[in-house]
């Protein structure tokens, strides 16, 4: 019987493949399987993945003819899986030594839908290890009590997949919308801690994300970003009234990001994505929208101010910790 199916979505990722895989042979248990998608690579990728077989056991590689994104690519691996647990990993990322079996000996021992994690986010030489929000660890939650306050960084705000370890038995929760081609972790955070029944955090850091990698989509100014709003527009639909002040903050706060570092776009990319801002806003409770922004600091208040002249002024001095 299979414990634990690790899905790893991949996409032309030659240069970093192979160290993700050698961290995965230093977790591996004859009761583990390791699930690679290549999303339609054009680079040595998928050669890289066959590489492994005799050093990885359980290794399993799929490809897809075309790249559907990491939404499809992260479904396709969930469907082949046949683990009690599921987690997921990216191809430009690695995992500390034995943090696989640390992460199982947790979901086992709290006996909870799912369990979060922390993570250490390397840039270049530099490592920083970043907490998920909630305090209190190695207890067993209501995934929605750790939605709200709207105010303050919450579970919804800590939205990376990989960073955790989910029973393969919560089905449907566990697939990404597969319209999305960037953005898809928040409808499915937001999700997952309104549906599903238990959740805890541990004091695990084992998983080492590379930012600034050039090519992923963080880096990327093409139309994908676009489907941030549709990632949105999903969070917002059928949502609790009790949570739309906190998905009206997160929503602003990464919109003020993305404005942040818009010289990315092309200038039509960029109009296109300001209209969209503005039409997602507008179309939220203006008060909600207005105490949002109000709370952001001076920087990302008149960045968001500029896309939303109609916005009322706002004396309160005293601001929140923003969400991104």
């Amino acid at each position: 019987m299979i414990t634990l199916s690790v899905v790893v979505p991949v996409r032309d990722g030659e240069r970093f493949l192979a160290d993700a895989l050698a961290s995965l042979c230093r977790n591996a248990r004859h009761d583990f399987e390791f699930i690679v998608v290549d999303d339609g690579s054009v680079d040595a990728t998928g050669d890289i993945a066959e590489d492994f077989r005799a050093d990885l056991p359980g290794l399993a590689v799929l490809r897809n003819p075309a790249p559907l994104g990491l939404a499809d690519a992260r479904n396709a691996g969930l469907s082949a899986a046949s683990g009690r647990y599921v987690t997921f990993m990216d191809g430009d990322d690695w995992l500390a030594p034995g943090y696989l079996a640390r992460l199982v000996e947790a979901v086992d021992g709290l006996g909870c839908d799912f369990v979060r994690a922390d993570h250490v986010q390397v840039e270049g030489r530099k490592r920083v290890v970043h907490r998920a929000p909630l305090a209190r660890r190695g207890a067993v939650h209501d995934p929605r009590s750790a939605i709200l306050p709207a105010g303050v960084r919450t579970m919804v705000d800590y939205p990376y997949a990989w960073a955790g370890v989910y029973r393969r038995s919560l089905g449907d929760l566990l697939r990404f919308p597969g319209s999305l081609h960037t953005a898809e972790d928040r409808p499915w955070i937001w999700r997952l801690h309104r549906e599903a029944a238990s959740f805890a955090v541990v004091s695990l850091a084992g998983v080492f994300y590379r930012r600034q990698v050039s090519g992923s989509l963080t880096q990327v100014g093409d139309e994908r970003q676009l489907h941030f709003f549709d990632a949105f527009d999903l969070v917002f639909k059928d949502l609790e009234e009790e949570f739309l002040p906190k998905a009206v903050r997160n929503f602003c706060a990464l919109l003020a990001h993305h404005l942040e570092i818009a010289d990315r776009f092309t200038p039509a990319l960029r109009a296109r994505f300001e209209e969209r801002g503005a039409q997602t806003a507008g179309a939220l409770p203006a008060e909600l929208v207005t105490e949002a922004v109000s709370g952001m600091s001076p920087e990302r208040e008149a960045v968001l101010r500029a896309l939303l002249p109609s916005l009322p002024g706002d004396s309160r001095r005293h601001r929140v910790r923003e969400d991104t």
